[in-house]
């Protein structure tokens, strides 16, 4: 019973205080509490935590030391997992331990956390960094009573410079100046894109005035601890760019990449129309040709006609009515031939063939593509956490994707905004099938982000293609609602080309 009221202790309910719209808040909501609660004879015998961060939706990394004794005594501790925001906290299990590299890997089955990217690029000496933790000594200043460690809160965050790469006991670790104390053990520390170089797991003691130090361990040793755990990850090693300089630069190098497309269309369009021109013109002389010849044909059978019945009345005054006969007979067939192929003759107008008939279909904008494979731009892009694989789309007429997503139109593209119910992440997706270009903007938000755009994007969202104009009028309402929900700037820019399937 008393394990059960322990349990229920780790689990209460708290309210979560709501990050910023940055790149280090978005990092923050996979940023964990870990509890330890050491339970003997049905006694609270001991209570611990740590901090830590989700690389996959259901698995947190944490130190070894962190959750020792759950490892060493699995049955007499409960691991308790504290997001940084919303309503409830977790059980979880240890499912890998490496104390050697002082790394754990903790599994929660009911909770779905924003996963945070392990940066595979260098870090340089001097290169800012940031702390994300659950620091003791902040708790001890701040905490009314226990619950409050229990209690959804944001992570605190400290900043400083990377100091350079050492061996502790064997491991590689980052020595780095931001601040950090006992309760950051586990927690992330971050390039200034929120992508995590390395887990706080010690620092240095500060005797006689000495400045401290925090030690990390390095990314090197937290992607080999992953592998051999056989837990996938996602990684990003991009530089560290601003946003604002990104949208900035995608901006020109979008509106170039439209002229070069215009561009390109009308030199197309032009050579077209000189092809479409020269058959015309062979078309147009060939069927003058073949109407003189038919003509022509027509006149020669015409007088073959005549012949024919002036020599039935010679033969008839010679008294040959037999040849008369069959002279008239023939000079009427050849005379009704000759009517019969002259009011068929040829028009004279060409009948060209059908590649060079002049288009008549709709303009490209609305136009059906079809199955598309669409290739991330490095240089265009600024990925902090999101996968850079392929994607594959169907893009149909007047701007339907996949047959069941309208999109609304446009400046010269196609627009939706996605508001998923399970990610904590809003997309402004946009295709423009000038250029066949594909972009992902996307919003990394809180909680309380995420529940305003749900609500803004309402119950029902338009669902279905239909360039019906009541349909788009619906879907434009209800994509400014969402909008205005946003915080100024995106945490990511996702730009694709695409290319034809096959």
């Amino acid at each position: 019973m008393i394990v059960r009221l322990a349990l229920a202790f780790v689990f209460l309910v708290g309210l979560a205080v709501p990050a910023r719209a940055d790149d280090i808040a978005a990092a923050a909501r996979g940023v964990v509490r870990v509890v330890t609660i050491a339970v003997v004879d049905d006694q609270v015998a001991g209570f611990g935590h740590g901090s830590g961060f989700a690389v996959a939706p259901n698995r947190i990394v944490t130190n070894a030391h962190v959750v020792e004794l759950a490892e060493r005594y699995p049955d007499n501790v409960v691991v308790g997992i504290v997001p940084s925001e919303g309503s409830k906290s977790y059980q979880g299990r240890v499912v890998a331990y490496d104390a050697r590299r002082d790394l754990a890997l903790i599994e929660i089955t009911e909770a779905r956390l924003p996963p945070v990217a392990l940066y595979t690029g260098p870090v340089a000496e001097g290169n800012a960094v940031i702390a994300l933790g659950y620091p003791g000594n902040v708790d001890l200043a701040t905490a009314q009573s226990a619950a409050d460690y229990i209690r959804p809160l944001s992570p605190v965050r400290s900043q400083g410079v990377a100091s350079g790469r050492r061996s502790l006991t064997g491991i590689e670790v980052l020595l780095h100046t931001a601040s950090i104390a006992r309760g950051n053990s586990g927690g992330p520390l971050l390039d200034p894109c929120g992508r995590v170089i390395g887990v706080n797991s010690a620092l240095t003691r500060a005797d006689e005035g000495d400045s401290t130090f925090g030690f990390a361990i390095a990314d090197t040793e937290l992607m080999g601890f992953l592998r051999d755990a056989q837990q996938p990850y996602v990684s990003a090693g991009g530089p560290c760019t601003s946003i604002e300089e990104r949208l900035r630069e995608d901006s020109a190098a979008d509106a170039r990449a439209t002229e070069d497309a215009a561009a390109a269309r009308r030199e197309a369009a032009g050579a077209a129309a000189l092809k479409r021109q020269a058959a015309l013109d062979h078309a147009r002389d060939e069927a003058e040709r073949t109407r003189e010849n038919v003509m022509a044909l027509a006149g020669l059978l015409l007088v073959a006609g005549a012949l024919g019945i002036g020599a039935a009345g010679l033969f008839e005054s010679r008294g040959q009515r037999r040849a008369a006969i069959w002279a008239v007979s023939g000079g009427g067939l050849g005379v009704l031939a000759a009517v019969v192929v002259f009011v068929a003759r040829p028009s004279g107008e060409p009948e060209l063939p059908a590649d060079t008939v002049a288009p008549t279909t709709m303009p490209i904008r609305d136009a059906a593509i079809g199955r598309l494979v669409c290739t991330l731009q490095p240089e265009r892009s600024r990925v902090t956490m999101s996968s850079t694989a392929e994607v594959t789309l169907e893009w149909g007429r007047a701007g339907c994707m996949n047959g069941t997503q309208q999109f609304a139109e446009g400046d010269a593209r196609w627009e939706r905004i996605a508001v998923p119910d399970e990610e904590q992440t809003v997309s402004v997706q946009r295709f423009d099938p000038l250029t066949r270009t594909y972009a992902d903007t996307r919003y990394f938000l809180s909680a309380a982000g995420m529940a305003a755009a749900r609500a803004a994007r309402g119950d029902k969202p338009v669902s279905g293609c239909s360039a019906a104009d009541a349909v788009q009028d619906a879907l434009a309402r209800q994509q400014a609602a969402i909008r205005a929900t946003l915080p100024p700037l995106p945490n990511e820019k996702l730009v694709y080309s695409c290319r034809k399937a096959g």
